[in-house]
C-alpha cells in the first residue's frame, strides 16, 4: 500500500493515517452513504464478498483499488466478512460535511471481530459466541473467556496441553487470543480467529488492574480467584482487547465466574467428538444430542441448555435441584402455559448487552418492553412451588420491573422502526417538546393559513396573503396599493415590483422554529432514545439477573417437555459406584430410526467392571456404548434420561475410544490417532471413570492388535475404571475367566439362509461369530467375492483345526476362546512378543497367531 505523503489527496491522507493504525483488519471507511475500501482492502474484499473492484482516480501518481458497500446494508456485508474470519474497523465521519473545512474529520467507532460480536443480524442465536484468551506458565494454562453479547465472563486454569485442548474444544471460541510465542499444541495453531497478542501484553500486575478498573473494585478477592494468576493474566488481556474493540468500557461485565475442572464431569476432546452432543461427526448439529433435546422457547435458553450438556457436574446437591424442579413441573402439569410465557420473553440476555453497549436499536427496546410485561405473569405462575426449591429460587430473580415497563409503554410507538435515524420511534404524548416540534413540521401549512385570515381581519387588507421562499423564509405580502396601511409591527423585508413583504415578530418565531423543526424532532428524539438506555441501565444488574433466571427456567421447562413427549425417567444419583440402567435407549438414534429401537439394560457395580463386548458389525455395539454414556451424561446435567430406570454412581469423567479417523493436517494416521487417544484414556482413567473402548488394535497387524487391546484392557481392569469395551477379537472373551470384575456380553444376531438379522439385544456370554461375510453382503460386496471368501475362511478354519491338534488343543469351529490363551500373554516373555510382532502376520488370523506362539514357547 502506498504511504502518506504531499502528493496525496488530503482525503486520501488521512485515510491512509486511519489505516495505518488498524493495518491487520479490513477499513469500511464511510463515504456519504457508502463504506468504501481502498489498496489491498478493497482487492480483499472484492474477493470474499464477491463486489465488484473499480478504482477511485489516482494518488501519488498510482490507481486506487476501491470497492464499496452500502452504508444502510452494511450489516449482511459484515456477517460475511466474519464468517469468513476476518475482522472489520468500522470507520465514520464524525463532524458535518456542509460545513466541514477540508476532509470531514473520521474515527474508527468500533472494530467488529469474531469474538466481540454483539449486534442480532452478525450472531447465531441460538450458539455462543466467545472470546478466549490463553496463557501458559510452566505445567499450568489459564483460560479466559467473555461473551460479550450477554456479559458473562469467567476464568479457568488447567494442567497441561490435554486439559486445556479439551476446554478449547468445550468452549469452541470464535477468537482465540494467545502470546506472539505462545506454543500452542496441534491444529490450535492454525485455528480460524486466533489472534496472537504482544508477549509484554500478558502482564500479571496489569492484568490485574485492568480487571480491577472494569470491575470497579479495589481487588479482586470477593471474586474468589487471587490464587489463579494465569488465568487472571489471560483475563486482563481479553478485556483489554474487548474494550478496545468497542471504544468503550464494558459496563455489563460486572463479575468473573471461576470455574473448576473438579466440578464437572471431564470429557476430552475425542470423547466430547466421539458423543456428538451439540455437533455430529462431520460438522453440522442435526442428529445431536442436543437437536433432539432443544425445544426451548427462547435462544437464551438454547444456549443455556448446551451449555449444561457439555459441563454435566458432579455435584449431585445441583444436579438433584435441577431433577426435582423437573419433577414439580411435570406433578404440576403447568409448565406449557409457562413455556407460552417465556416465548413472549425473547433473547434479553443479548438485549440487555447492546442496551450496555449503546447499541441497542429500536425493536430491541420493543421487544424489552414486551419481556417486562411479561414478568408479572411468569412470576405469579411460580408462586405457588415449593419455599427453598430451585423454581422457587429462580422466582425471586424474575421479578416485575413496572416503572421500567410503564417507560417504554409510554415511550415507545407500536411498531418502531429498525434503527433510531430517520426518526419515528418515540410515541406521541411522552415529550412535549418534541410533539411541539413534529407539531410543527407537520402542521406548518395550518398554522399559515390560520395566520393569513387572523392578519386580514386585523389589518383589514384583502389582499394580504402569507408566503414562503427559500431564499427569504417566511412572510406577509401586500400589494403595493395597499403597503402604506401595513401596521406599525409590521418589519419590511423584500420590495418587489408590485407589491412589499414584510416579517411580524410571531411568523419570525414561528420560522425559526418550523425550518428547523425537522432535524430538532431528530435531534430530541435521539437524545430521549439515549436517556431511555440510560435509564435501563441503571437496572442492568438486576435484569441480568432476570434474563439468567429466565434462561434457566426456559430449560427446566424443556426438560420437563423432553421428558414427557420422549418417555424420560428420573434418574437416581447414588453415592455408590455402578452404573445401573433398565431398558435404556439411545436419546438420539430412537428419533431418527424408522424401525423400534430395541431398548437394553447394563449392569456395573464394584464387582462387575468391565464388560467385553462382542457381536457382528453393525450389530449395534457403538449405540449400546453411546447410549450409556450419554444417559449418564444427562444424569449428571440434571435432565430425566431415555430408561425404564436408571441409578447412577459418581463419575468424574468420561471417555471415549469410538470410530476411526486420520488427521492428515498433523501428519498422524488413524491407528496414530486410535493410539495418541487410548493414551489419554489409560493415563487418566480412575476408578469412578466411565470409558468406552471400540475395536482397540483393528488399525494394525493382528497380533499387534490383539497385544494392544490385551495389554489395555488389563490396565483398566487395574484402573477399576467402569469400562465398555467392544471388540472383533475373541480371544478377548477369556478375560473374564481370568479376571474378577470383568464379564461378557455380546449383541444378538440370527443367520437366515446366507443373510443376518441383526437383533440388536444385549445378553450375556460372548458372540459365537462374527458374521463378517454376512455383513460384507449386506453392503453389496459382489457375489463372486462373498462365494470365494466362504471358500477361504473354510480352508483357514480347517488349517486351524488341523494345527489344533497338532499341539493338543481344542479351537472348535464355533470360534470359543482355547482356555489357555489368556494365559499365554502372562507367561511369553516380552522379547518374544516383539519378535513375533515384526514378522510378516497380517494375512494370519489371531488363532493361527496364538498358534505359532504356542509352538515358539513349546520349542524353547
Amino acid at each position: 500500500m502506498s504511504q502518506a505523503s504531499p502528493q496525496h489527496t488530503p482525503m486520501m491522507t488521512q485515510y491512509l493515517k486511519i489505516k495505518r493504525e488498524h493495518p491487520d483488519v479490513l477499513l469500511f471507511y464511510r463515504m456519504g452513504d457508502f463504506y468504501e475500501l481502498f489498496y489491498d482492502d478493497a482487492k480483499r474484499a472484492a474477493e470474499l464478498l464477491d463486489i465488484t473492484l473499480t478504482q477511485r482516480g489516482q494518488s501519488a501518481g498510482q490507481p486506487i483499488p476501491m470497492a464499496g458497500v452500502p452504508y444502510h446494508s452494511a450489516e449482511s456485508y459484515l456477517a460475511r466478512l466474519v464468517k469468513s474470519g476476518e475482522s472489520v474497523a468500522i470507520c465514520e465521519q464524525m463532524g458535518d460535511p456542509n460545513t466541514a473545512k477540508g476532509p470531514v474529520e473520521r474515527q474508527v467507532v468500533r472494530i467488529v471481530t469474531p469474538g466481540t460480536l454483539h449486534d442480532e443480524a452478525l450472531l447465531d442465536a441460538r450458539r455462543d459466541n466467545l472470546l478466549l484468551a490463553l496463557y501458559h506458565a510452566g505445567q499450568r494454562w489459564g483460560l479466559a473467556w467473555l461473551e460479550l453479547s450477554s456479559g458473562r465472563f469467567n476464568v479457568l486454569e488447567v494442567e497441561g496441553d490435554t486439559e486445556m485442548l479439551a476446554e478449547v474444544q468445550r468452549l469452541d471460541p470464535a477468537e482465540l487470543l494467545a502470546a506472539d510465542s505462545a506454543s500452542l499444541p496441534g491444529a490450535l495453531s492454525e485455528r480460524r480467529g486466533l489472534r496472537r497478542q504482544s508477549d509484554w501484553l500478558f502482564d500479571p500486575a496489569s492484568a490485574t488492574r485492568i480487571l480491577c478498573d472494569q470491575l470497579e473494585v479495589a481487588d479482586l478477592r470477593g471474586f474468589g480467584c487471587t490464587h489463579l494468576e494465569t488465568a487472571l493474566t489471560a483475563a486482563g488481556v481479553l478485556i483489554d482487547y474487548a474494550r478496545d474493540t468497542q471504544r468503550s468500557r464494558l459496563p455489563h461485565v460486572t463479575a468473573i465466574g471461576v470455574e473448576s475442572r473438579d466440578d464437572a464431569v471431564i470429557i476430552d476432546a475425542a470423547s466430547r467428538r466421539n458423543l456428538e452432543i451439540d455437533t455430529n461427526l462431520s460438522g453440522s448439529t442435526d442428529n445431536t444430542l442436543a437437536s433432539v433435546l432443544d425445544t426451548t422457547s427462547t435462544a437464551m435458553g438454547s444456549r443455556l441448555l448446551k451449555r449444561w450438556l457439555n459441563r454435566p457436574l458432579r455435584d449431585h446437591t445441583q444436579v438433584s435441584a435441577r431433577q426435582a424442579a423437573i419433577q414439580q413441573l411435570l406433578d404440576d402439569d403447568g409448565y406449557d402455559s409457562l413455556r407460552d410465557s417465556l416465548k413472549q420473553v425473547g433473547d434479553i440476555e443479548r438485549i440487555l448487552a447492546r442496551v450496555a453497549l449503546r447499541s441497542a436499536r429500536p425493536r430491541d427496546l420493543a421487544r424489552l418492553r414486551e419481556a417486562l410485561n411479561t414478568l408479572p405473569e411468569l412470576r405469579s405462575s411460580l408462586a405457588h412451588f415449593e419455599e427453598g426449591s430451585a423454581l422457587d429460587d429462580l422466582k425471586h430473580h424474575i421479578r416485575p420491573y413496572p416503572e421500567l415497563a410503564d417507560t417504554l409503554d409510554r415511550a415507545l410507538v407500536d411498531e418502531p422502526p429498525v434503527v433510531i435515524r430517520d426518526g419515528g420511534v418515540i410515541a406521541e404524548g411522552f415529550d412535549a417538546e418534541l410533539d411541539e416540534y413534529r407539531g410543527l413540521a407537520e402542521h406548518a401549512g395550518d398554522y399559515l393559513v390560520n395566520l393569513e385570515i387572523r392578519e386580514r381581519e386585523r389589518t383589514g387588507l384583502s389582499g394580504l396573503k402569507v408566503g414562503y421562499n427559500r431564499v427569504h423564509g417566511y412572510y406577509i405580502e401586500i400589494p403595493r396599493a395597499q403597503a402604506r396601511e401595513a401596521p406599525a409591527d409590521y418589519i419590511r423585508r423584500q420590495t418587489l415590483k408590485n407589491a412589499e413583504r414584510f416579517i411580524i415578530p410571531e411568523l419570525k418565531e414561528f420560522e425559526d422554529k418550523a425550518l428547523s423543526a425537522k432535524s430538532r424532532a431528530l435531534a430530541r428524539e435521539k437524545q430521549l432514545y439515549e436517556s431511555l438506555l440510560e435509564t435501563l441501565n441503571a437496572d442492568l444488574d438486576a435484569l441480568q439477573a432476570s434474563s439468567r433466571a429466565l434462561s434457566a427456567l426456559d430449560v427446566l421447562t424443556t426438560f420437563a417437555e423432553r421428558a414427557q413427549a420422549l418417555d424420560f425417567t428420573r434418574p437416581r444419583l447414588s453415592e455408590a459406584p455402578g452404573i445401573h440402567i433398565h431398558n435404556g435407549r439411545h436419546p438420539v438414534v430412537e428419533q431418527v430410526s424408522d424401525t423400534p429401537f430395541v431398548p437394553n439394560d447394563l449392569d456395573l457395580g464394584d464387582s462387575r467392571r468391565m464388560l467385553m463386548i462382542t457381536g457382528p458389525n453393525m450389530g449395534g455395539k457403538s449405540t449400546y456404548m453411546r447410549q450409556v454414556a450419554l444417559i449418564t451424561l444427562l444424569a449428571h446435567t440434571g435432565a430425566f434420561v431415555p430408561a425404564d430406570s436408571a441409578d447412577i454412581g459418581p463419575v468424574d469423567r468420561i471417555f471415549t475410544r469410538i470410530g476411526s479417523s486420520d488427521d492428515l493436517a498433523g501428519g498422524r494416521s488413524t491407528f496414530m490417532v486410535e493410539m495418541t487417544e487410548t493414551a489419554s484414556i489409560l493415563h487418566n482413567a480412575t476408578d469412578h471413570s466411565l470409558v468406552l473402548m471400540d475395536e482397540i488394535g483393528r488399525g494394525t497387524s493382528t497380533f499387534d492388535g490383539l497385544s494392544l487391546a490385551w495389554a489395555s484392557a488389563e490396565h483398566l481392569t487395574r484402573t477399576r475404571a467402569f469400562t465398555l469395551f467392544a471388540t472383533h477379537y475373541f480371544e478377548m472373551t477369556a478375560l473374564a475367566d481370568q479376571i474378577d470384575g470383568v464379564a461378557n456380553v455380546h449383541l444378538t444376531a440370527a443367520e437366515h439362509k446366507d443373510g443376518i438379522v441383526f437383533m440388536h439385544r444385549v445378553e450375556e456370554g460372548p458372540a459365537s461369530q462374527s458374521y463378517g461375510l454376512q455383513v460384507a453382503q449386506l453392503a453389496g460386496v459382489p457375489q463372486e467375492v462373498i462365494s470365494r471368501a466362504r471358500e477361504k475362511l473354510a480352508n483357514l478354519e480347517q488349517q486351524e483345526i488341523d494345527q489344533g491338534h497338532r499341539h493338543n488343543s481344542t479351537i472348535s469351529n464355533d470360534k470359543t476362546p482355547h482356555p489357555q490363551q489368556a494365559d499365554l500373554f502372562a507367561t511369553a516373555p516380552h522379547p518374544l512378543i516383539e519378535a513375533l510382532a515384526s514378522l510378516e502376520l497380517d494375512d494370519l488370523t489371531p488363532r493361527q497367531a496364538l498358534n505359532m506362539l504356542y509352538e515358539w514357547r513349546d520349542s524353547l
